[in-house]
């Protein structure tokens, strides 16, 4: 008898019979439920039909059957597990997290966005004319593009008019002056002495700096309880540095969408917008993180009206499928308008582009061609929860674009999920 013909004829049954499996309905279902997941108080899960529920902690988790489908509803706020198996026999055990409920005030407004820099920034080198040729003091000192400047001879730096007065004393007296620098979150000492260029009469450092940006862009959430908020869902970078702005102080202020430049293939649009009449200050800001610009709502731009609170949905209870963003496209009012979300991917670290999604309202499509400029921040809800907020656009397909889990938004705004307490912002 011919055993290799035999064992080779067995292999190629038994492979085929794996591959069969994988692609068998009740096996698929099993093989896709989680070995934990977080839930809110309230909130339901439906366990996939392959198994029964077979043992779990009652005071945590309620299980009932619908349409022979086992519902779990999250009860109050703890840790537990729900054992499964098949006909009484365990297989497999799903870690449950229950957080507190949790709702926030979804956003969607036009928002312009004001921030002073921590210290001031450097964003370019002056090469000044001088008997000895052409210098920088700043350059040969090696201050760097993108570097902060945060004290000069022991004074604190907050803005450009601290800095011309000990330029000039220390170009008169002919002495260095000493820098303390932030680079990459490093504390750093550097020291040079200002220079005149030829028919000068000031001294000069040779450097360019900059101690303020302003843009425009949307709201996201707010808490209510605390007021602490989240914003546009991408970092602030300097426009010529590209670098990160590391946020001393700021505020946001209502804005008014005056015009659209509407979104081309390989050309992004854009929302104009410009800061309100009455210029009121919604909030300030705390931090400028790769999330977004985070900070307090003023109890005065809590009392307006603002939408009604909704759950979170957290990143595996994202569908793929239909979805909503809410969004100013003229003057201040909020719209819905219809999206698909194409994919999510859970992330188990912070990461920006978590979603995929895609602007499928013709409203939408007419009067912007898709995302565009200024749109980051605008709010994603699904079945009733905000699950992410917009972030870029595709350059090659501006119907198209990213966005990101609202559960890093949220840590960013100091709201701790799992206690459901709020560090009070600013």
């Amino acid at each position: 008898m011919n055993f290799g013909w035999v064992r080779k004829t067995t292999g190629i049954l038994l492979l085929a019979i794996l591959f069969s499996a994988a692609f068998y309905p009740p096996l698929q279902n099993y093989l896709q439920i989680p070995h934990n997941i977080a839930i809110f108080e309230g909130q339901t899960y439906d366990i996939p039909n392959a198994v029964s529920v077979l043992n779990y902690d009652d005071s945590s988790v309620a299980i009932s059957n619908k349409e022979d489908n086992p519902v779990m509803e999250a009860l109050s706020s703890s840790e537990s597990t729900v054992s499964m198996g098949i006909k009484g026999l365990p297989l497999k055990a799903m870690d449950v997290s229950v957080y507190p409920e949790l709702k926030v005030i979804p956003g969607g407004q036009s928002i312009g966005v004001r921030v002073k820099t921590d210290g001031v920034l450097v964003v370019g080198h002056h090469l000044m004319d001088t008997d000895a040729g052409k210098v920088s003091p700043g350059e040969a000192s090696d201050i760097r593009v993108g570097d902060s400047i945060i004290e000069m001879n022991g004074i604190n730096i907050s803005s450009m008019n601290d800095i011309q007065p000990l330029v000039q004393e220390a170009g008169e007296q002919n002495k260095p002056i000493s820098f303390k620098i932030k680079r990459d979150g490093k504390i750093m000492k550097k020291e040079l002495t200002p220079v005149k260029g030829k028919g000068d009469p000031r001294f000069h450092l040779g450097l360019f700096i900059r101690d303020s940006a302003a843009g425009v862009g949307t709201l996201t959430f707010y808490e209510p309880q605390s007021g602490n908020y989240g914003a546009l869902g991408h970092v602030i970078s300097d426009m010529e540095t590209k670098e990160p702005i590391e946020v001393g102080n700021g505020e946001i202020i209502r804005s008014d969408v005056t015009s659209i430049e509407k979104g081309l293939t390989g050309e992004p649009g854009e929302k104009l917008a410009r800061f309100s009449n009455d210029r009121k200050v919604l909030g300030n800001i705390t931090k400028n993180t790769s999330f977004g610009i985070f900070g307090k709502m003023h109890d005065e731009a809590r009392n307006e009206e603002w939408m009604d609170p909704v759950e979170i949905g957290l990143a595996h209870q994202i569908e793929e499928g239909p979805a909503e963003i809410y969004t100013v496209v003229e003057g201040e009012e909020v719209q819905r308008f219809n999206i698909e979300i194409i994919s999510s991917t859970p992330q188990q670290s912070p990461a920006t582009k978590g979603l995929v999604i895609k602007v499928t309202d013709e409203e939408l499509l007419e009067k912007t061609g898709g995302i565009v400029q200024g749109m980051s921040g605008s709010p994603i809800i699904q079945n009733g929860r905000i699950v992410g907020a917009v972030t870029h656009v595709f350059v090659n397909d501006p119907t198209s674009g990213y966005g990101c889990h609202i559960e890093w938004m949220l840590k960013d705004a100091e709201i701790d999920l799992e206690k459901n307490e709020t560090k009070k912002a600013g």
